[in-house]
């Protein structure tokens, strides 16, 4: 059982919360996506309402133990405060004995983040004295980042491991539900939507979702390594020669458990993909085999019609990865045209994280799925079956 912050009380405590702020900043330092923020609101919110002594603390990229000021969180603590209605201190260390001071002087019910962790290389490396020093900090600890709960870092095992008071968050609690329960019984029929570059990174996904789905549409470069495996040529599309027998034993699996498993019937290609300035030279739709000096980089009208068709009567829907490359305007149509038939589905429609909470998001329709997962890898991990060493810890007998 993982006990959850609804189980507890969290007044006059110090909670080290786990969060993933490992948010896009541009050029200026300003954030440019709030989705990883906005889905810690509920649980900050909760322990604040609590009269809890709230410490927050994240990564940010990945600068390898050293601090690299592009990499800092500080231009966190304002955007945060803006959307809690109260200040957030900000720290410009995690440890320490004046971010010890600082935290111990807290009043009930105030929120401080600390600078980013990766600054130490203790973080990645689960170093014990990090251990040490981190939880120093703290009376309980809630883990609310589940984007990072693959790995076995300080701050989401190490910690944890030594406090006898750990706890969920609600977003991870909402994680396991819809990664988990609502998709080990799903509501039937349950369609899954896998796209991406590789076959290579989702093929144990697409293994163990074939013992659990009723139809698996692909698209995105992945579905030219599939092609390969139907015996067609792809030109110069993104592929992986070297995967084709992973992709013919998927077929031979769906076709074995009578898994419907939808490929592309036709594809727009171009002759020049220029992904800096977002621009392709000429282009077609074509349907067979891609010629020599042409790639592919979106699915085609026939293949958009074929896919919603089949996501419209889907009562579960699990979406992970782009259809196409969606970042360019004029291959975006396959992406965002999957994104708006999962949304007007009546299904539970779940986004596994990475691309395509990014394509949900440019698609504006956001606001009409019923989640979206913070996790990218963790995401895939689990579907995969595997167990995340920052949910395993916080299990009690």
């Amino acid at each position: 059982m993982i006990p959850t912050i609804n189980d507890s009380t969290f007044t006059g405590k110090r909670v080290f919360l786990r969060v993933d702020f490992n948010v896009p900043l541009d050029s200026n330092g300003e954030i440019t996506d709030f989705t990883r923020i906005d889905a810690a609101l509920p649980t900050i919110n909760k322990l604040v309402t609590d009269g809890a002594k709230v410490v927050l603390a994240s990564h940010l990229g990945r600068p390898k133990g050293q601090r690299v000021d592009s990499m800092s969180l500080s231009p966190v603590a304002p955007a945060l405060a803006k959307r809690l209605g109260v200040p957030v201190l900000f720290l410009d260390d995690c440890v320490g004995e004046n971010v010890e001071t600082a935290v111990n002087n807290l009043n009930d019910g105030q929120v401080v983040l600390l600078e980013n962790l990766r600054f130490h290389k203790g973080e990645t490396e689960n170093d014990p004295v990090f251990v040490t020093e981190l939880s120093k900090l703290a009376d309980a600890y809630v883990n609310d980042a589940f984007g990072t709960a693959h790995r076995a870092h300080a701050s989401t095992f190490g910690v944890p491991e030594r406090m006898s008071s750990r706890y969920s968050g609600f977003l991870i609690e909402k994680e396991l539900e819809y990664l988990g329960d609502k998709t080990n019984k799903p509501d039937r029929p349950f369609t899954v939507i896998l796209g991406g570059a590789k076959v290579s990174d989702k093929i144990k996904v697409i293994d163990k979702l074939l013992d659990k789905a009723d139809t698996i549409i692909i698209g995105g470069a992945m579905a030219y390594t599939f092609a390969m495996a139907n015996g067609k040529k792809v030109g110069d599309s993104l592929c992986e020669p070297d995967k084709v027998d992973l992709a013919t034993n998927a077929l031979s699996k769906a076709k074995e458990k009578g898994v419907s498993f939808l490929l592309p019937v036709d594809t727009l290609i171009t002759n020049a993909l220029d992904f800096d300035a977002k621009t392709l030279g000429e282009t077609q739709v074509i349907e067979g085999d891609i010629p020599d000096g042409w790639e592919g980089v979106d699915i085609g009208p026939k293949t958009i019609d074929l896919y919603k068709e089949a996501v419209a009567g889907a009562k579960t829907v699990l979406w992970n990865g782009p259809m196409g490359v969606f970042e360019i305007p004029d291959s975006s149509n396959g992406t965002f045209a999957v994104a708006s038939a999962v949304a007007d589905s009546e299904s539970v429609s779940i986004i596994g994280g990475g691309d395509s909470v990014k394509a949900i998001n440019s698609s504006g329709v956001s606001d009409r799925v019923s989640f979206m997962s913070t996790g990218g890898g963790a995401s895939l991990e689990f579907l995969e079956g595997k167990v995340l060493p920052g949910v395993k810890v916080l299990q009690q007998d």
